[in-house]
Parts: C-alpha cells; sequence; structure tokens
C-alpha cells in the first residue's frame, strides 16, 4: 500500500478520536472493509502487540501501518500517531479558555459517549475472529469485568488473561 496514503488513513482516524483505540473501527473500515490492506486477524494483532507494549493505546497503528505496508508503513503508522501530538499543542492555546464554555464540556462529553459506541461496535467483528471456543469467550468476559469492576492494572489483569489462557488453552 502507497505509504503516504496509509499516512494519510491513518491520520485521519487518529485525529478523529479522543484516545488510542477509539480510532479503530475507522482503521478497521478503512484498511479491512473498504480497501482490504489487512485482515480482521492482523488488526486484532496489531491491538494485542499494542496492549502488551508499554507506551500509549495508539501504539497499535505501527504494527497496522508494518501489516499493510512494510517498514515504511510502520513509519507512516507512527507519524500518524505522533502528528496529533504535535497539532494539539498549537491548538491548545488557541482552545485553552474556550473549554470552559458549558456548551463545549457538553459537546465533549457527547463526542467520548459517541466514540466509546464506536469502539464496541468494531469490537464485535474482532472478537469473533480471535474468540474461536466458548472459554475464550467466558476468560474474555472475566478479564473486561475484572477491568470494569476493580483498580487493578491493567498490565496485571492482561497478564492473568494471558496465563489462564494459556493454562486453558
Amino acid at each position: 500500500m502507497n505509504p503516504i496514503l496509509l499516512y494519510l488513513l491513518l491520520l485521519k482516524a487518529t485525529l478523529t478520536s479522543f484516545s488510542g483505540l477509539s480510532s479503530l473501527p475507522a482503521v478497521r473500515n478503512d484498511l479491512v472493509v473498504d480497501r482490504p490492506a489487512i485482515t480482521d486477524r492482523q488488526l486484532n494483532t496489531a491491538v494485542a502487540i499494542a496492549r502488551v507494549s508499554p507506551g500509549p493505546f495508539g501504539l497499535y497503528l505501527v504494527p497496522v501501518g508494518y501489516y499493510a505496508g512494510g517498514w515504511t508503513g510502520a513509519v507512516a503508522g507512527f507519524c500518524a500517531m505522533a502528528t496529533p501530538a504535535f497539532l494539539i499543542l498549537v491548538l491548545l492555546r488557541y482552545f485553552a479558555r474556550r473549554t470552559l464554555d458549558p456548551r463545549a464540556l457538553a459537546a465533549i462529553r457527547a463526542v467520548t459517549h459517541a466514540s466509546a459506541g464506536l469502539v464496541l461496535a468494531s469490537v464485535i467483528p474482532i472478537a469473533r475472529d480471535a474468540l474461536t471456543a466458548p472459554w475464550q469467550a467466558v476468560l474474555a468476559l472475566a478479564v473486561t469485568g475484572v477491568m470494569v469492576g476493580t483498580d487493578w492494572d491493567t498490565a496485571w489483569t492482561v497478564l492473568a488473561g494471558a496465563l489462564c489462557g494459556l493454562l486453558l488453552g
């Protein structure tokens, strides 16, 4: 895949999201559904790599770029991940005073809720590909419950889930 096109697609996904994984629906739509540059399995693997690696959740864009375009794609994914951080420095000066407005806060909350819904909608096809046995679905729900219901560190929860998966598999 053309690295410039890949950069622009991944940049669009990161610019229209609020956190690392909230760009997942746009990435899946652009690179799995519209332009089959990667598969659901590769996208799932990229997310898993990012979750077990230290760093931001948006790090999954680097392996997505690698799967779609090799080393140049990985560079495009990294640049797409880093560009919004540099842009925010410029925009922060302009918008800092305006975020105290109650209408702006309500708009931010609404966009955050919509983003959560999009992430949930994109998880379903990826889960279908990853969860091939009933025990895997039960384990995924249990780990999700622990992450939502406790204040355990994410790394320990993922490690415990991985160990259970190894023992049950």
